[in-house]
């Protein structure tokens, strides 16, 4: 029997509430699964499950035995041990090897054991972490420091690190990138689509699961819906699904309807009595479709507020930084120029540690420049969001309380409704938010804004935390906010959907970023370059080098071996961009909101298949074309 994950019957309960009841789920060896549902549906807790960490209440789970599987720790570590060495940590099976070798005198054995080592490319693996480190935003020197210098989020980048160190057959991922920035997004991404295992990924970001997975597993009705594909193509399937459960939902209200006027009409008689119990059980066996409910349960907008000034604020010849002017002045952008007007509609690009934050702080009026001039427009009124606010919040008080402060004069209802419109009904807006999740959390933080209805919006990764339909929300939000909106976020999709422009903060400068979010990949990238160019420029020339002329002919030779590969490599690539051309033409044709009517129903259904047919030519294609890239790289090698 092949390997594979398999859930059968489970049933999952935590006190009166069931996340889990009778779902199936088979997972196959390599796939990569993006697992979404609304927050509280479960999806951590079936990490859990999959961890051996907690049983199901009904069920079975089958993991393969001999599979060895990673998961990133939500907790934070409060160890001493260097940051290299905590990511080392990652690799048990090294860490088992060290600890036998330091122990061991008998020579035979040891020589066996450092054949071990070299078998798992232990020698290697501190060049691998570090690898890990510098990817996911570690500056030089991080490594030797020890984890309890580093705060909570980086901490948690440190979890990430030590779950890719550790070689694995499972990777279970649950919401990676809350913690990191766009660059570090970026080279995750790359990571995972390298991934050779199984990856299940619980995330929210919908850029970040459309380029990585290929199937989306949705917890919701307390069951486990496959869908093939990625998170867009998990939309247009779902839309498909619903439109049809609503049409057979309606088509079930008809007869139900029939049935209980029939029962009201004939059941005193006795004539008809028998016939009305055959319809009273009728309507006990109906299997109840549930209407579909495809509302978002957020309906807020950001009020501007009524004046504006021209331009809101404006920074010139600025110097940004840290100390006082001629005293341990420490400049990180110098000669900002920078007017914000209501048209404005910014995303903030750069590296870690460029100054994106500096450049925040100083516009969110908590770092002053060094140098320079910064004026704020009359009728100026910023609306600032960063995660330090969350920790801000009075954890004793209600969400209530936190806008009755705030407006003391504002009646209750008026009250109850906004906050209904971030999705905190009833008692829940009066509720002490001591046990909020971290997304309810950000909620009323960016409640707090919309309530004061400021005209420039000041946004610091404002997505962390939030789910799927919170996002898509705070998205629309946006578009339709009428003041100037500057954003630093890694969520790709809320960038590209609510900035018109982009600045880039490199090098000591802020300038126009002139391009889109793949331009600045294809930047981080060269950059990337750029700098293992440097850094090779100081690695000691081997003694024993290789004659150029003898590595030139060898080179020869190869490539005239590998030719038939090469061809074969062009010939799927081609295969597969034209399949992606179709593909993207079926998916353009379901993006239309017409093809769900009646009368084209026939149209979806061939669309729908041809789609399968075209999503599963591709796969194969690409597994082609994976096996042949593998064996030019081992000739290579």
């Amino acid at each position: 029997m092949r390997a594979m994950i398999q859930l059968q019957n489970i049933s999952l309960q935590r006190g009166p509430k069931f996340l889990l009841e009778s779902a199936d789920l088979t997972i196959y060896p390599g796939q990569k699964v993006g697992l979404i549902g609304g927050n509280g549906t479960g999806k951590s807790t079936l990490f859990q499950m999959l961890l051996g960490q907690l049983g199901s209440d009904t069920g079975t789970l089958d993991i393969p035995k001999q599979w060895r599987t990673a998961h990133m720790a939500q907790e934070v570590g409060h160890t001493s041990r260097s940051a290299l060495d905590y990511v080392l940590d990652g690799d048990s099976e090294l860490r088992r090897l060290e600890a036998a070798i330091a122990n061991e005198h008998d020579g035979e054995k040891l020589a066996k054991l450092y054949g071990d080592m070299e078998n798992i490319h232990a020698y290697s693996a501190p060049a691998r972490a570090q690898q890990l480190l510098n990817g996911l935003g570690f500056n030089a020197g991080d490594d030797a420091r020890p984890v309890t210098d580093f705060s909570g989020g980086w901490r948690i980048r440190l979890n990430l690190a030590q779950a890719l160190m550790c070689p694995s057959d499972l990777l279970l991922l649950d919401e990676p990138t809350n913690h990191l920035d766009l660059d570090a997004t970026l080279w995750l991404e790359e990571w995972l689509k390298r991934y050779a295992g199984t990856l299940i990924i619980i995330s929210h970001d919908r850029d970040f699961l459309d380029n990585i997975v290929d199937r989306i597993v949705n917890i919701e009705r307390q069951k486990l819906d496959n869908y093939s594909g990625n998170y867009s193509a998990f939309e247009r399937q779902r839309a498909e699904k619903l439109a049809q459960q609503q049409a057979s939902y309606e088509k079930q209200q008809e007869r139900i309807a029939h049935v209980e006027n029939y029962i009201r009409r004939f059941r005193a008689q006795a004539t008809k009595a028998r016939q009305a119990q055959s319809r009273i059980k009728e309507l006990e066996r109906m299997e109840k479709i549930s209407a579909a409910h495809v509302d978002s349960p957020f309906t807020f907008t950001f009020k501007c507020s009524d004046k504006m000034s021209v331009p809101l604020v404006h920074i010139s010849s600025a110097k940004i930084g840290y100390g006082e002017p001629g005293r341990n002045e420490k400049v990180i952008l110098d000669k900002v120029e920078l007017a914000i007007r209501a048209e404005t509609r910014i995303g903030l690009l750069g590296p870690n540690g460029a100054g994106k934050s500096s450049l925040v702080k100083t516009l969110a009026g908590s770092l002053p420049l060094i140098a320079g001039d910064r004026i704020n427009g009359e009728h100026f009124k910023l609306g600032y969001f960063a995660q330090h606010q969350l920790e801000a919040l009075d954890i004793n008080a209600s969400a209530a309380l936190h806008i009755q402060r705030l407006a003391p004069t504002a009646r209750e209802q008026e009250i109850r409704d906004f906050l209904g419109s971030f999705d905190f009904h009833g008692d829940r807006a009066f509720e002490p938010i001591t046990h909020f999740s971290g997304g309810e959390k950000a909620r009323l933080a960016l409640a707090i804004i919309a309530w004061e209805k400021p005209n420039v919006l000041l946004l610091d990764e404002p997505t962390n935390h939030l789910d799927l339909e919170m996002r898509q929300a705070l998205t629309m939000a946006l578009q339709d906010f009428e003041g100037a909106v500057i954003i630093v976020s890694h969520d790709r999709h809320l960038l590209r959907n609510t900035v018109n422009e982009f600045l880039l903060v490199a090098d000591g400068k802020v300038s126009e970023f002139d391009g889109d979010l793949e331009d600045y990949y294809k930047w981080l990238l060269q950059q990337r370059q750029a700098q293992a160019a440097v850094e090779e420029k100081y690695i000691p020339d081997n003694e024993n080098k290789v004659d150029k002329k003898a590595q030139r002919q060898q080179s020869a030779a190869q490539r005239q071996q590998l030719k038939p590969l090469t061809n074969k490599l062009k010939t799927l690539e081609s295969q597969m961009e034209k399949l992606q051309t179709k593909l993207a033409d079926i998916e353009t044709q379901l993006g239309d909101s017409s093809i769900y009517d009646d009368k084209n129903k026939a149209n979806l259904q061939q669309l729908l298949l041809d789609q399968a047919k075209l999503q599963q030519q591709l796969e194969e294609t690409e597994e082609n074309w994976l096996m042949v890239s593998e064996e030019i790289e081992a000739a290579n090698n």
